[in-house]
Protein backbone atom coordinates (compact mmCIF):
# COMPACT_ATOMS: atom_id res chain seq x y z
CA UNK A 1 0.00 0.00 0.00
CA UNK A 2 1.56 3.31 -1.06
CA UNK A 3 1.23 6.49 0.96
CA UNK A 4 -0.53 9.37 -0.61
CA UNK A 5 0.53 12.97 -0.16
CA UNK A 6 -1.70 15.25 1.89
CA UNK A 7 -3.46 18.02 0.00
CA UNK A 8 -5.36 21.12 1.10
CA UNK A 9 -5.73 22.68 4.57
CA UNK A 10 -6.51 19.34 6.19
CA UNK A 11 -3.42 17.83 4.64
CA UNK A 12 -1.22 20.62 5.94
CA UNK A 13 -2.61 20.16 9.45
CA UNK A 14 -2.00 16.40 9.35
CA UNK A 15 1.51 16.96 8.04
CA UNK A 16 2.24 19.36 10.94
CA UNK A 17 0.95 16.81 13.46
CA UNK A 18 3.14 14.10 11.93
CA UNK A 19 6.16 16.41 12.17
CA UNK A 20 5.40 17.18 15.83
CA UNK A 21 5.06 13.49 16.60
CA UNK A 22 8.56 12.85 15.32
CA UNK A 23 11.15 12.19 18.07
CA UNK A 24 13.01 15.27 19.31
CA UNK A 25 16.75 15.36 18.92
CA UNK A 26 19.06 17.19 21.30
CA UNK A 27 20.19 20.49 19.91
CA UNK A 28 23.07 22.65 21.03
CA UNK A 29 20.71 24.98 22.87
CA UNK A 30 19.11 22.10 24.76
CA UNK A 31 22.48 20.64 25.73
CA UNK A 32 23.63 24.02 26.99
CA UNK A 33 20.50 24.36 29.15
CA UNK A 34 21.06 20.91 30.62
CA UNK A 35 24.65 21.79 31.48
CA UNK A 36 23.63 25.09 33.10
CA UNK A 37 20.89 23.31 35.07
CA UNK A 38 23.31 20.69 36.37
CA UNK A 39 25.84 23.35 37.34
CA UNK A 40 23.16 25.31 39.24
CA UNK A 41 21.95 22.19 41.06
CA UNK A 42 25.52 21.25 41.94
CA UNK A 43 26.32 24.75 43.24
CA UNK A 44 23.17 24.83 45.38
CA UNK A 45 23.95 21.37 46.78
CA UNK A 46 27.54 22.38 47.54
CA UNK A 47 26.37 25.53 49.34
CA UNK A 48 23.91 23.53 51.45
CA UNK A 49 26.56 20.95 52.32
CA UNK A 50 29.02 23.73 53.22
CA UNK A 51 26.51 25.31 55.61
CA UNK A 52 25.82 21.95 57.25
CA UNK A 53 29.56 21.26 57.44
CA UNK A 54 30.26 24.56 59.21
CA UNK A 55 27.50 23.86 61.72
CA UNK A 56 28.82 20.34 62.23
CA UNK A 57 32.36 21.62 62.85
CA UNK A 58 31.16 24.15 65.44
CA UNK A 59 28.92 21.65 67.22
CA UNK A 60 31.53 18.89 67.24
CA UNK A 61 34.20 21.27 68.53
CA UNK A 62 32.00 22.47 71.39
CA UNK A 63 30.99 18.91 72.26
CA UNK A 64 34.59 17.68 72.14
CA UNK A 65 35.90 20.40 74.47
CA UNK A 66 32.88 21.10 76.62
CA UNK A 67 31.10 17.80 77.22
CA UNK A 68 33.85 16.59 79.55
CA UNK A 69 33.10 19.49 81.93
CA UNK A 70 29.43 18.57 82.33
CA UNK A 71 28.44 17.24 85.75
CA UNK A 72 25.91 17.87 88.48
CA UNK A 73 28.40 20.00 90.36
CA UNK A 74 29.18 22.03 87.26
CA UNK A 75 25.49 22.95 86.97
CA UNK A 76 24.79 23.54 90.68
CA UNK A 77 27.97 25.03 92.21
CA UNK A 78 29.24 28.60 92.29
CA UNK A 79 32.45 29.44 90.43
CA UNK A 80 35.63 29.41 92.54
CA UNK A 81 36.69 32.69 94.10
CA UNK A 82 40.27 32.22 92.95
CA UNK A 83 41.63 30.71 89.72
CA UNK A 84 41.76 26.96 89.94
CA UNK A 85 39.87 23.75 89.30
CA UNK A 86 36.35 22.97 90.42
CA UNK A 87 33.34 25.19 90.69
CA UNK A 88 30.39 25.56 88.40
CA UNK A 89 28.16 27.97 86.51
CA UNK A 90 25.04 27.97 88.69
CA UNK A 91 24.85 31.81 89.02
CA UNK A 92 25.18 32.16 85.24
CA UNK A 93 22.34 29.69 84.65
CA UNK A 94 20.11 31.48 87.17
CA UNK A 95 20.94 34.91 85.76
CA UNK A 96 20.24 33.80 82.20
CA UNK A 97 16.92 32.27 83.27
CA UNK A 98 15.90 35.47 85.09
CA UNK A 99 16.78 37.82 82.23
CA UNK A 100 15.32 35.66 79.45
CA UNK A 101 12.22 34.89 81.53
CA UNK A 102 11.60 38.58 82.21
CA UNK A 103 12.17 39.43 78.54
CA UNK A 104 9.68 36.77 77.47
CA UNK A 105 7.13 37.99 80.01
CA UNK A 106 7.39 41.44 78.40
CA UNK A 107 7.49 40.38 74.74
CA UNK A 108 4.97 37.54 74.62
CA UNK A 109 1.73 39.41 75.51
CA UNK A 110 2.67 42.39 73.34
CA UNK A 111 3.59 40.17 70.41
CA UNK A 112 0.39 38.13 70.66
CA UNK A 113 -1.74 41.30 70.84
CA UNK A 114 0.00 42.67 67.74
CA UNK A 115 -0.63 39.41 65.89
CA UNK A 116 -4.29 39.40 66.93
CA UNK A 117 -4.75 42.95 65.71
CA UNK A 118 -3.17 42.20 62.32
CA UNK A 119 -5.17 39.01 61.74
CA UNK A 120 -8.52 39.64 63.43
CA UNK A 121 -9.13 43.39 63.40
CA UNK A 122 -7.03 44.85 60.57
CA UNK A 123 -6.52 41.98 58.15
CA UNK A 124 -5.58 43.20 54.68
CA UNK A 125 -5.46 46.85 55.70
CA UNK A 126 -2.60 49.27 55.15
CA UNK A 127 -2.00 49.38 58.88
CA UNK A 128 -1.48 45.62 59.00
CA UNK A 129 0.92 45.74 56.06
CA UNK A 130 2.84 48.60 57.68
CA UNK A 131 3.09 46.74 60.98
CA UNK A 132 4.28 43.61 59.19
CA UNK A 133 7.00 45.62 57.46
CA UNK A 134 8.08 47.22 60.74
CA UNK A 135 8.27 43.81 62.42
CA UNK A 136 10.39 42.43 59.59
CA UNK A 137 12.73 45.41 59.88
CA UNK A 138 12.97 44.94 63.65
CA UNK A 139 13.81 41.29 63.13
CA UNK A 140 16.74 42.32 60.95
CA UNK A 141 18.17 44.89 63.37
CA UNK A 142 21.59 43.95 64.80
CA UNK A 143 21.41 43.24 68.51
CA UNK A 144 24.23 45.72 69.14
CA UNK A 145 22.02 48.55 67.80
CA UNK A 146 19.20 47.55 70.14
CA UNK A 147 21.65 47.33 73.04
CA UNK A 148 22.98 50.85 72.38
CA UNK A 149 19.41 52.20 72.22
CA UNK A 150 18.48 50.60 75.55
CA UNK A 151 21.78 51.78 77.03
CA UNK A 152 20.84 55.39 76.36
CA UNK A 153 17.29 54.80 77.56
CA UNK A 154 17.80 52.87 80.80
CA UNK A 155 21.49 52.69 81.72
CA UNK A 156 22.72 56.27 81.39
CA UNK A 157 22.20 57.92 84.77
CA UNK A 158 21.04 54.70 86.45
CA UNK A 159 23.73 52.09 85.91
CA UNK A 160 23.74 48.67 84.35
CA UNK A 161 21.12 46.13 85.39
CA UNK A 162 19.52 42.87 84.44
CA UNK A 163 16.30 44.72 83.70
CA UNK A 164 17.98 46.76 80.96
CA UNK A 165 19.27 43.56 79.37
CA UNK A 166 15.79 42.02 79.64
CA UNK A 167 14.26 45.01 77.82
CA UNK A 168 16.78 44.64 75.00
CA UNK A 169 16.08 40.91 74.71
CA UNK A 170 12.33 41.64 74.74
CA UNK A 171 12.78 43.92 71.73
CA UNK A 172 14.66 41.10 70.00
CA UNK A 173 11.94 38.56 70.85
CA UNK A 174 8.98 40.78 69.95
CA UNK A 175 9.05 40.50 66.12
CA UNK A 176 9.70 36.76 66.28
CA UNK A 177 6.72 36.15 68.56
CA UNK A 178 4.43 38.51 66.63
CA UNK A 179 5.22 37.08 63.19
CA UNK A 180 5.05 33.43 64.26
CA UNK A 181 1.78 34.07 66.11
CA UNK A 182 0.37 35.80 63.05
CA UNK A 183 1.15 32.80 60.84
CA UNK A 184 -0.51 30.42 63.28
CA UNK A 185 -3.59 32.62 63.67
CA UNK A 186 -4.01 32.71 59.89
CA UNK A 187 -4.20 28.91 59.93
CA UNK A 188 -7.23 28.87 62.24
CA UNK A 189 -10.16 27.60 60.09
CA UNK A 190 -12.46 30.36 58.91
CA UNK A 191 -15.61 28.39 59.71
CA UNK A 192 -14.88 28.85 63.42
CA UNK A 193 -15.09 32.62 63.03
CA UNK A 194 -18.18 32.32 60.82
CA UNK A 195 -19.95 30.10 63.35
CA UNK A 196 -19.26 32.56 66.15
CA UNK A 197 -20.43 35.50 64.01
CA UNK A 198 -23.63 33.68 63.08
CA UNK A 199 -24.42 33.25 66.77
CA UNK A 200 -24.00 36.98 67.36
CA UNK A 201 -20.90 36.59 69.53
CA UNK A 202 -18.86 39.74 69.87
CA UNK A 203 -15.49 39.76 68.16
CA UNK A 204 -13.41 40.03 71.33
CA UNK A 205 -15.21 37.04 72.84
CA UNK A 206 -14.63 35.07 69.67
CA UNK A 207 -10.94 35.88 69.87
CA UNK A 208 -10.63 34.91 73.54
CA UNK A 209 -12.88 31.88 73.45
CA UNK A 210 -12.28 30.39 70.00
CA UNK A 211 -9.30 31.83 68.13
CA UNK A 212 -6.69 31.93 70.90
CA UNK A 213 -7.34 28.41 72.25
CA UNK A 214 -7.09 27.00 68.73
CA UNK A 215 -3.76 28.71 68.07
CA UNK A 216 -2.23 28.52 71.54
CA UNK A 217 0.03 25.58 70.69
CA UNK A 218 1.59 27.44 67.78
CA UNK A 219 1.96 30.62 69.83
CA UNK A 220 3.81 28.74 72.56
CA UNK A 221 6.17 27.07 70.10
CA UNK A 222 6.88 30.39 68.40
CA UNK A 223 7.68 31.85 71.80
CA UNK A 224 10.11 28.99 72.46
CA UNK A 225 11.94 29.84 69.25
CA UNK A 226 12.24 33.44 70.44
CA UNK A 227 13.54 32.23 73.82
CA UNK A 228 16.22 30.16 72.08
CA UNK A 229 17.24 33.24 70.08
CA UNK A 230 17.39 35.48 73.15
CA UNK A 231 19.36 33.00 75.26
CA UNK A 232 22.26 33.13 72.83
CA UNK A 233 22.51 36.91 72.51
CA UNK A 234 25.77 38.41 73.76
CA UNK A 235 25.92 42.11 72.84
CA UNK A 236 23.01 43.23 75.08
CA UNK A 237 24.52 41.31 78.00
CA UNK A 238 27.98 42.81 77.57
CA UNK A 239 26.73 46.38 77.19
CA UNK A 240 23.78 46.41 79.58
CA UNK A 241 24.60 43.85 82.27
CA UNK A 242 27.72 44.51 84.34
CA UNK A 243 30.57 42.07 83.86
CA UNK A 244 32.52 43.28 86.91
CA UNK A 245 30.42 43.13 90.07
CA UNK A 246 31.05 42.90 93.82
CA UNK A 247 28.95 39.76 94.22
CA UNK A 248 26.30 37.52 92.79
CA UNK A 249 22.85 39.09 92.48
CA UNK A 250 19.56 37.59 91.37
CA UNK A 251 17.38 40.72 91.20
CA UNK A 252 17.22 42.28 87.73
CA UNK A 253 15.96 45.56 89.21
CA UNK A 254 19.14 46.38 91.16
CA UNK A 255 20.57 49.21 89.08
CA UNK A 256 24.34 49.45 89.21
CA UNK A 257 24.82 45.70 89.66
CA UNK A 258 24.56 43.12 86.94
CA UNK A 259 23.50 39.52 86.70
CA UNK A 260 25.89 36.75 85.80
CA UNK A 261 24.88 35.08 82.54
CA UNK A 262 26.13 32.18 80.45
CA UNK A 263 27.12 34.34 77.48
CA UNK A 264 28.83 36.85 79.77
CA UNK A 265 30.73 34.07 81.52
CA UNK A 266 31.88 32.65 78.18
CA UNK A 267 33.04 36.10 77.04
CA UNK A 268 35.06 36.78 80.21
CA UNK A 269 36.46 33.31 80.87
CA UNK A 270 37.58 32.76 77.28
CA UNK A 271 39.88 35.80 77.47
CA UNK A 272 41.70 34.72 80.62
CA UNK A 273 44.99 32.84 80.68
CA UNK A 274 43.85 30.39 83.35
CA UNK A 275 43.25 27.01 81.64
CA UNK A 276 40.56 26.15 84.18
CA UNK A 277 38.57 29.24 83.25
CA UNK A 278 38.96 28.33 79.59
CA UNK A 279 37.64 24.84 80.30
CA UNK A 280 34.76 26.39 82.25
CA UNK A 281 33.95 28.58 79.25
CA UNK A 282 33.83 25.53 76.96
CA UNK A 283 31.53 23.77 79.42
CA UNK A 284 29.22 26.79 79.55
CA UNK A 285 29.22 26.93 75.74
CA UNK A 286 28.19 23.27 75.64
CA UNK A 287 25.29 23.90 78.05
CA UNK A 288 24.12 26.91 76.04
CA UNK A 289 24.42 25.08 72.73
CA UNK A 290 22.48 22.09 74.04
CA UNK A 291 19.70 24.34 75.35
CA UNK A 292 19.38 26.25 72.07
CA UNK A 293 19.46 23.12 69.89
CA UNK A 294 16.91 21.16 71.91
CA UNK A 295 14.62 24.18 72.33
CA UNK A 296 14.72 25.06 68.63
CA UNK A 297 14.20 21.50 67.39
CA UNK A 298 11.42 20.80 69.88
CA UNK A 299 9.66 24.08 69.12
CA UNK A 300 9.76 23.52 65.37
CA UNK A 301 8.43 19.99 65.76
CA UNK A 302 5.53 21.25 67.90
CA UNK A 303 4.87 24.10 65.46
CA UNK A 304 4.69 21.76 62.48
CA UNK A 305 2.32 19.45 64.35
CA UNK A 306 0.08 22.37 65.29
CA UNK A 307 0.03 23.59 61.67
CA UNK A 308 -1.00 20.16 60.45
CA UNK A 309 -3.74 20.03 63.06
CA UNK A 310 -5.12 23.44 62.08
CA UNK A 311 -4.87 22.89 58.32
CA UNK A 312 -6.23 19.35 58.49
Amino acid sequence: MTSRPFHGAVGQTLSAEVDLAAPLTATGNLRRRLIVSRIAVGAATAAALAAVAVLGIVVSSVIHRGASQLSIGFLTKNPPQFPGPGGGIAPAIVGTAVIVGLATAIAMPIGVLIALYMTEFARGSRTARLMRTVLDLMNGLPSIVIAVFVFGLLVVGRGQSGFAAAVALAIIELPLIARSSQEVLLLVPGHLREAADSLGVRRWRTVLGVILPSAMGGIVTGTLLAVARAAGETAPIIILCSLIRPGVHVSPFSFGTGLDTITGLIFVASQQADPYNEARAWGAAFVLLAFILFTSLGARALLNRNRRRLSG
